[in-house]
């Protein structure tokens, strides 16, 4: 672990920083095992094109013994190089701790907690018990990962009430980060966080078309996590610029080359998430193949159907923007750049 008991907060102050993607454990052609060279070449390419740290994507059906397994590949890849951030999603709180108290045997660095899809609350404090027997099961650095995903808004209207963050800032001392999206529409509810807890932890709103905003606004220091993969090494270098002296135009630059891009992945996603709050992994693991990274398969029952049309008009707008597409068919992204 790159901290001890109770230096996380201080830890992520000075470490956790920059763009972190995504990396869903590629399986192989018949799904009967990982794809370990798959999910290593997804891990070079992050190195690659400039990324701090990546998600191990736990969403995608693997099973208890596949998930330990990757976490052990993930890790052993990035080398130390790159933060690794521990997806927790598994169907029940203990599955949860074991998975994450494995992480932290195995060298991840850090943990974003998913609440299990059969979680249904009664009031705050049930997500307040759920989250603090997580986060006192370990000593890894955790996000508090405020979205509408869970369902919560039952709760209070934001989704994720500014009360409850505070109330796990408070309590959890290895609560060193805040993964910030409440109160859709509009930015208010983001905004809110930011100004009540980022003094105290790092608060960072993972949509990359808010980051010039938020970097000017309130310095956000990290980006992550989503599948900024989408237009290959973009996001980091547009961060990095926003963060150095005079770049701020440059970024701008960058930002408006890979808007066609952007608004296809909107769109797309949008279709992809109405109704099912699932993310599209599939379509995510599509966007990577298109900038360099492995493709293939990961286990189809959580990751969706992926059809023609939203591969024609992904390739078009990755290449409106200006950046390569690769001359293969995409039939070629089934199998992947290192089948197995």
């Amino acid at each position: 672990m790159r901290y001890g008991k109770g230096e996380a907060r201080d830890w992520a102050r000075e470490h956790l920083r920059g763009v972190a993607g995504c990396v869903a454990p590629t399986v192989t052609s018949d799904f009967s095992g990982l794809n370990e060279a798959a999910i290593r070449h997804d891990v070079r390419r992050e190195k690659e094109l400039g990324f701090a740290g990546i998600l191990l994507v736990a969403e995608t059906g693997t099973t208890p013994e596949e998930m330990r397994a990757f976490v052990d590949i993930a890790v052993d890849e990035a080398g130390g190089e790159l933060l690794t951030i521990l997806q927790a999603s598994e169907p029940t709180l203990e599955r949860n701790v074991d998975l994450v108290r494995y992480g932290e045997a195995a060298g991840v660095d850090l943990v974003l907690p998913s609440f299990p899809a059969g979680f249904y609350p009664a009031t705050e404090d049930d997500v307040y018990a759920y989250y603090t027997a997580l986060a006192g099961a370990t000593s890894l650095a955790m996000f508090v990962f405020a979205i509408g995903l869970w369902n919560f808004g039952r709760l209070h209207p934001s989704a994720f009430s500014p009360r409850l963050i505070g109330r796990l800032v408070d309590d959890c001392p290895n609560v060193v980060a805040i993964k910030n999206e409440i109160g859709a529409p509009g930015i208010a509810g983001i905004s809110e966080v930011f100004e009540r807890f980022g003094d105290r932890v790092v608060v960072t709103d993972p949509f990359e078309m808010n980051a010039p905003a938020w970097v000017r606004a309130y310095g956000m220091q990290f980006l992550g996590t989503s599948n900024y993969e989408y237009v290959g090494g973009v996001v980091p270098r547009m961060f990095e610029l926003l963060h150095r002296d005079g770049g701020y135009d440059e970024a701008m630059e960058l930002y408006w080359q890979v808007h066609p891009a952007r608004q296809a992945n909107v769109r797309l996603m949008g279709e992809a998430t109405a109704g099912t709050s699932v993310v599209p992994r599939l379509l995510w693991k599509y966007q990577g193949w298109l900038n360099g990274f492995n493709g293939g398969p990961i286990r189809s029952a959580l990751s969706g159907r992926l059809n023609d049309a939203q591969m024609r008009a992904f390739r078009a707008a990755v290449a409106a923007s200006g950046l390569p597409v690769p001359d293969e068919g995409d039939e070629a992204f089934f199998a992947g750049r290192n089948p197995a």
